[in-house]
């Protein structure tokens, strides 16, 4: 099925305690020991691609040994590049009512009052595009990063095409005065991997540095599952980067209490999903490593839709998913950053307006 979709992935210890997604026979080696690397796996390597600014390379092997990739990384001490999951709850499909969409009985979404905060807050999203909904596009702020709405061509909207313009609403409605950046990172397929989320991150950071802008909030709505459990080093490396930013992420959709990475971090806010009635939802993670919880049942915001002959119509969606509570905890963060708060005391006051009952 993946493969189906142009994603070459390899699902390791299926069933198993290590169960994970990661891309077939890709390692993520540091510039560093990059050469004993290829001396020691040289006649299986395929390809090298070099990041001089990660300071990485990524190795792809062939044959074979592309099946055994998470066994040949622990051999080298070098890291496979896992695959991370979109977090609405999968499968799921947003039901889209408003402008130009198919009647439903529901109303329409009031848009968030036009804001500027002074100084400016900014909050990074990385998912899977940020389109000009009317919500966004005549704010001085906004730069249009496009949603690929049918990314395998078959006429229909991908299962998370819209999620970051949705995500982005949900920040909109609880911290009207933010700026918002956004990075795709996130395919419309639900698809990401370690080495794509670190180099968003830094894009998004490189990019802050340029403008003269301090990134306040990061929110990251996707994640993934380790063979042994551990942070995948190139996020954990990228991560340290951002120790004066306060980093969101969801706890994803597996109602597991297996640590989900990047969201596990203690450096990092995790979030799960609650229902109205306050309780975890049954779809969320959990764990001692979750550190809040906010709604993620039924979260409206806005949305695009794949019209007829390809165009697009904005309206909004109701969706489910950790993906939309970590964005109002962020959004909360946003908030006492604006009222003076450093960031420890912005991280503090977030996970006590959302806490987590474990």
């Amino acid at each position: 099925m993946w493969a189906a979709y142009g994603h070459d992935l390899l699902l390791h210890d299926p069933g198993g305690s290590g169960e994970c997604l990661v891309r077939r026979g890709e390692l993520i080696a540091p510039a560093s020991v990059l050469e004993p690397v290829l001396d020691r796996y040289r006649r299986w390597v395929d390809d090298v691609q070099h990041d001089d600014e990660l300071l990485l390379a990524r190795v792809r092997l062939r044959g074979a040994e592309r099946d055994r990739c998470v066994e040949l990384a622990r051999e080298a001490n070098v890291a496979v590049n896992h695959v991370h999951f979109g977090c609405p709850v999968m499968f799921g499909t947003p039901v889209m009512f408003g402008t130009g969409a198919d009647a439903l009985p529901a109303p329409v979404l009031p848009e968030p009052p036009v804001r500027q905060w002074d100084p400016p807050v900014v909050v990074g999203v990385l998912d899977t595009g940020f389109d000009p909904h009317p919500w966004f596009r005549d704010r001085p702020w906004f730069e249009a990063v496009p949603e690929e709405l049918d990314a395998d061509g078959d006429a229909g909207q991908d299962r998370q095409a819209g999620h970051g313009t949705f995500v982005s609403g949900v920040v909109l409605q609880h911290a009207p005065g933010v700026v918002i950046r956004a990075r795709r990172v996130l395919s419309s397929l639900g698809f990401t991997d370690d080495y794509t989320v670190a180099a968003g991150l830094r894009s998004l950071r490189r990019s802050a540095e340029a403008r003269g802008e301090r990134i306040g909030v990061v929110v990251l709505t996707a994640g993934c599952h380790t063979a042994d459990d551990e942070c995948p080093p190139i996020l954990r490396g990228e991560l340290r980067n951002w120790r004066g930013t306060v980093v969101v992420a969801a706890a994803g959709n597996h109602a597991q209490t297996r640590p989900f990475w990047p969201a596990a971090l203690p450096s990092v806010i995790a979030v799960a999903a609650t229902g109205d009635d306050g309780a975890v939802a049954g779809f969320s993670n959990s764990g001692t490593w979750v550190d809040a919880a906010a709604t993620g049942v039924d979260v409206t915001s806005s949305f695009v839709r794949l019209a007829p002959g390809g165009g697009r119509r904005f309206g909004y969606a109701r969706w489910s998913g950790t993906s939309f509570a970590a964005p109002q905890v962020a959004a909360a963060a946003a908030n006492a950053l604006r009222e003076g708060r450093d960031p420890n005391e912005a991280r503090d006051l977030a996970r006590r307006h959302y806490p987590f009952e474990r």
